[in-house]
C-alpha cells in the first residue's frame, strides 16, 4: 500500500500516513509559469495499491485538475489499483438539473476521474448518497457522524439534547446522528431560498424550549442558513445552538458571520484545509477524520469490510 498526496490537503494526508504508519509517496506537484501543472513520482509504484489523497477544495478546478493528472502519472506508471480519496467531493451540489439548459455537473466529475484512471473513490459525507450511481467504479461514501456524536456526548452528554436538520433534505442525515445520540429528539427547520447563498428561515418543526440544540449539515459554505437557523431555534426557546458540519467551505465572509452569529460553536472536520481566518476564529473548532479515513483505507487494502466501521 502507498499513501500519495496532492497539494490540497496536505495535514490531512500526513495524518492518514501516520495512522496507518506508512510514508507518504515522495512526488512533486508542482506548477509551470502558465500555471500548467506537472506531476512527477520519484519512486517505484508498479503493481502497488496507491491511495491519492485529494479534496477538490477552493481552488476547485486546480485542485480536480491535480487529481487527475496524479490518478493519469499512477496509471502510467503501471500502478496495480488506484484510490481516488476525495474527503470534499468538490460539484457535488450540481447532482441534477435545477432548471432548464443547465448541467450535472458532479456526474461530469465522476466521468474525468474514472476515464483518468481510477479503480475507486473514497468519499466522506456526500452531499447527496445518489453521486455513488455516478460512479462506474465502486465508491465508498464515508460518515462523520461517529466523529461527530462521539465529540458531542463529550461535550454536551450531561444536557437535554436535540438533534436540528436546517432542511427538510437533511432529515435522514440529522436522525442518523440522533441514533447514535442515544435517540435524541429531532426537529426540523422550514426555511426558503430564493436564490443561491441566501435563505430566509419560516418555521421551526418540533420543540426546542430548553434544550441544547445541535445543527447537523453536510457543507457550510456562506453560513447564511446556520446563523439564521441559530437565531430562530434561540427565538423559539432553544437554551444554546451548536453546529456540527462536515465540509467548512467557508467562502468570503463566512467566518465573520458565524463569529457574529448566535451559534454558540460551529464544529467543522478537517476534510477541507483550514484557512488562517477559520484558525483565528473563537467560534469555530475542528476535529480530525483522518483515523477514519485511515482506518476505511486499511480496510480496502486488506479487502474487509468498511460498512462495518458504522455498525
Amino acid at each position: 500500500m502507498k499513501i500519495m498526496a496532492g497539494n490540497s490537503n496536505l495535514p490531512l494526508a500526513r495524518a492518514i500516513a501516520g495512522y496507518l504508519e506508512v510514508p507518504l509517496t515522495d512526488v512533486s506537484v508542482r506548477r509551470f509559469a502558465d500555471e500548467e501543472i506537472f506531476v512527477e513520482i520519484h519512486e517505484n509504484v508498479r503493481g502497488e495499491d496507491v491511495f491519492v489523497v485529494q479534496p477538490t477544495s477552493f481552488p476547485v478546478n486546480d485542485n480536480l485538475m491535480e487529481l487527475l493528472i496524479c490518478i493519469d502519472a499512477l496509471r502510467r506508471a503501471s500502478a496495480k489499483r488506484i484510490t481516488a480519496v476525495v474527503p470534499y467531493f468538490g460539484y457535488a451540489r450540481q447532482d441534477r438539473k435545477p432548471g432548464p439548459r443547465t448541467p450535472i455537473s458532479a456526474k461530469l466529475v465522476a466521468n474525468l476521474m474514472t476515464q483518468a484512471g481510477a479503480d475507486r473513490v473514497l468519499s466522506v459525507d456526500l452531499h447527496a448518497g445518489q453521486i455513488q450511481g455516478f460512479f462506474d467504479i465502486p465508491t465508498d461514501n464515508l460518515y462523520a457522524a461517529p466523529v461527530m456524536a462521539a465529540d458531542v456526548l463529550t461535550r454536551y452528554g450531561g444536557q437535554e439534547l436535540t438533534v436540528v436538520s436546517p432542511d427538510v433534505g437533511g432529515v435522514v442525515r440529522a436522525r442518523a446522528l440522533a441514533k447514535r445520540l442515544d435517540n435524541a429528539p429531532l426537529a426540523i427547520v422550514d426555511k426558503r431560498r430564493d436564490k443561491p447563498g441566501q435563505s430566509e428561515v419560516m418555521n421551526i418543526i418540533g420543540d426546542v424550549s430548553g434544550r441544547a440544540c445541535i445543527l447537523i449539515d453536510d457543507i457550510v459554505d456562506s453560513g447564511g442558513t446556520l446563523c439564521n437557523a441559530a437565531q430562530a431555534l434561540l427565538d423559539q426557546g432553544a437554551a444554546s445552538v451548536a453546529a456540527y458540519i462536515t465540509h467548512g467551505v467557508l467562502s468570503g465572509g463566512a467566518v465573520a458571520r458565524v463569529d457574529s452569529s448566535a451559534l454558540k460553536e460551529l464544529v467543522i472536520t478537517d476534510s477541507i484545509l483550514a484557512t488562517e481566518a477559520t484558525d483565528a476564529s473563537n467560534k469555530i473548532r475542528v476535529l480530525t477524520i483522518a483515523p477514519l479515513l485511515g482506518e476505511a483505507v486499511r480496510r480496502i487494502a486488506d479487502e474487509s469490510s468498511v460498512s462495518s466501521l458504522f455498525d
